[in-house]
Formats: structure tokens, C-alpha cells, sequence
């Protein structure tokens, strides 16, 4: 008789996702199972075609083929001729659905006791200057770590475990659940089928004890405000000879009181004269890192005007070059005057609209008085 379609046996369309068909598979499949239908060989049959379907439609692989030569792709004699059990597939997807060991009695491995221990963080605080440079910097990371007597294994030295009792070293524990058999891991050796019946002293059988671990932690230049570095195999010590987590080192860049960031850039600002904004002047500017430097202000500057010095920014991360820095004027306006300012002053408001070549030593007195 002739195959019907895969899409067909599970009821999806051919557009279905895995998620669609997984659950359209799982439905049908608790519906057709044998053990719900002894003695049906119909419903078996209908199981094992509903095995077979899902098996080629999960599978990314032969999905296309199949879509593209329909059953002809699995025919005896081609690649990938035979399809697996439908049992199998079953019990894999329900016990990953049910989160259990096996199901229906199928043969389980044991699960090792060894665990990766936890990944730790640590938060550094550094100032700008350290962020743009990059250093170097001892820090101190309290965790677990194996226990140098046992060598991690939690039994004291000279002893070794135990089968469990309570799994007979098997490390799963079967019991019913409606019309299946499942297992779980043994709640009492954690799956591995054995326990320590002499702990270590040490570390009272766990395999860790605490400490502090001293680092030196190598901060590249260009980094910025909760940039995270990850160290790997900083973190806790793995339970039971298991692998060491990783350390994540959380940065934190404290705000400076000259220089405000962004990105690679810097901004600050810097008040000039009255005199320096109308009739020009060098001024000297403070850079992060690279000392002072110096700017020429043009005649009739305005305040908050904008003055760019290329490379003088932070360095970029993992990049070549470094940003700008960006400064803005701000044009002070004195607060208190001088008789002598005042009158030149005074003189100066008489000139304003009608600026000649003769006033040029009115202007010239007032940058001398207020530059």
C-alpha cells in the first residue's frame, strides 16, 4: 500500500515549524501508543507511521530532501534508508518534554556527580583615566575551590564511595505514572549510583571549601562603563572534579570632573575672556592624557562655539585610533569691575555700531585689562 504524507500522518501543514510539529506528534502519539491500546494492531501500526513521519519532518536534513523527492528519498537502496525506531523517538521527545530519565523502562546511563561550578562576578571601579590608559590591578575573588585534600572527590584520603543503597547503583529511581514506567535520577547520589561514606574532613565531603583567590586582572585600554571581561576557569570550583565556572569582571568608570565621555569622544568646556572671544587669542586646553594643548581662538568667537582636536579621545576597543576631543568656549562675562575696566568699558558701548580703524586701541586697552 502506499505511503500516505508525512504531513498528512501528523495533520500539519507543510509549513509548519518544529515546535508545530513536535506537538502535533506528541498528541497523537500518547493517542496511538500500544500500551494505551493493547492488543490493537491498528493503533500500533499507526504509531510506528506517526513515528516514522515525525522522524524524517524533525530533521532538518531529510525534511528538504523529502520535500523535494517525496518518499522516493528513503527508498531501500538510498541514503538514509531505514528511519529509527519509533519507540525511540517517542521516548525521547516525551522525556524531554517531562524533564525524565527514560520512559517506558528503556535503559538509562548513569549521570556523573560531577558538576560545573558556578560562574562568579566581580565589580571593579576605575577611574577615566584608567579606562582610556588600560592597567594592570591585584584583585581579590572569594569562592570555592576543590579541596586540595580529597582532590575534589569529597572521600577522605584512602577511601573511596560507595554504591547507593537507595538506587542499588544505578542512579535512577522507576515508578508509574499512569501508563508509564519512568525513571529519575536518584535524589540520594544525584544520578551518579554512588555515595561517599567517609566524608573528608576538609571539606566535609562536598569536595570544595572556601577561599581567596588572588588574581592579577590585565584591563585593556578603551574600555567603558559595565564593560564585562570574562576570565575563563576563574569561577568556583566544579563539584566532584567538574570544571571551574568562569569570572566576569563588571567594570565601572567613575565620572570625572573635567571630561564627560562618549563613546571614544570627550567633551569638556573652558571659559575665555570677553576680550579673548572678540579679538581672538591661543588658549591652553587640558587633554586626558596627553598633557595641554593649544587652540586658537578667532576674533569674534561665540560662547558655546565648538573646537575639535582629532585623536586626542579615548582609544577604541579592540580597534585601531582614538576618538576626539571636543571643546566648548564659554565666553565669562566678568562680575566685577575695576574703575579703570569700567571706564574702558564705557567707552567701548560709545564705539558699538560704528567700529573704525582709530578704535583698534580702545579694543587693544581692553584685552590688556581683561585678558
Amino acid at each position: 500500500m502506499d505511503k500516505r504524507d508525512y504531513y498528512e500522518v501528523l495533520g500539519v501543514g507543510r509549513s509548519a515549524n518544529e515546535q508545530e510539529l513536535k506537538v502535533a506528534y506528541r498528541k497523537l502519539a500518547l493517542q496511538y501508543h500500544p500500551d494505551r491500546n493493547p492488543g490493537d494492531r491498528e493503533a500500533e501500526e499507526r504509531f510506528k507511521e506517526l513515528g516514522e513521519a515525525y522522524g524524517i519532518l524533525s530533521d532538518a536534513e531529510k525534511r528538504s530532501r523529502y520535500d523535494r523527492f517525496g518518499h522516493a528519498a528513503f527508498a531501500p537502496g538510498t541514503s538514509g534508508y531505514g528511519g529509527a525506531d519509533p519507540f525511540t523517538t517517542f521516548e525521547d521527545l516525551l522525556g524531554d518534554f517531562f524533564g525524565f530519565g527514560d520512559v517506558f523502562g528503556a535503559p538509562t546511563r548513569k549521570r556523573s556527580r560531577a558538576r560545573r561550578g558556578a560562574d562568579l562576578r566581580f565589580d571593579l571601579e576605575l577611574t577615566l583615566e584608567d579606562a582610556a590608559q588600560g592597567f594592570q590591578r591585584e584583585v581579590r575573588i572569594p569562592r570555592l575551590d576543590q579541596c586540595a585534600t580529597c582532590r575534589g572527590t569529597g572521600a577522605r584520603p584512602g577511601t573511596t564511595t560507595t554504591p547507593c543503597g537507595q538506587c542499588a547503583g544505578t542512579g535512577q529511581v522507576r515508578y508509574q505514572q499512569g501508563f508509564f514506567t519512568v525513571s529519575r535520577a536518584c535524589g540520594i547520589c544525584q544520578g551518579s549510583g554512588t555515595v561517599v561514606k567517609n566524608p573528608c574532613e576538609d571539606c566535609r565531603g562536598q569536595g570544595r571549601v572556601q577561599r581567596e583567590r588572588v588574581l592579577e586582572v590585565k584591563i585593556p585600554a578603551g574600555v567603558d562603563n559595565d564593560s564585562r571581561l570574562r576570565i575563563q576557569g576563574e569561577g568556583e570550583a566544579g563539584s566532584m572534579g567538574g570544571p571551574s565556572g568562569d569570572l566576569y569582571i563588571v567594570l565601572h568608570v567613575a565620572d570625572h570632573e573635567v571630561f564627560e565621555r562618549q563613546g571614544a569622544d570627550l567633551h569638556c568646556a573652558v571659559s575665555i575672556t570677553f576680550s579673548q572671544a572678540a579679538l581672538g587669542s591661543e588658549i591652553h586646553v587640558p587633554t586626558l592624557i596627553d598633557g595641554e594643548e593649544v587652540i586658537k581662538v578667532p576674533p569674534g568667537t561665540q560662547t558655546n562655539a565648538v573646537f575639535k582636536l582629532r585623536g586626542r579621545g579615548v582609544p577604541k576597543l579592540e580597534r585601531a585610533g582614538r576618538g576626539d576631543l571636543f571643546v566648548t568656549v564659554k565666553v565669562s562675562t566678568p562680575s566685577k569691575l575695576t574703575k579703570e575696566q569700567r571706564r574702558l568699558f564705557e567707552e567701548l558701548a560709545k564705539l558699538e555700531g560704528r567700529s573704525t580703524p582709530q578704535d583698534a586701541g580702545v579694543f587693544k586697552k581692553v584685552k590688556d585689562m581683561l585678558g
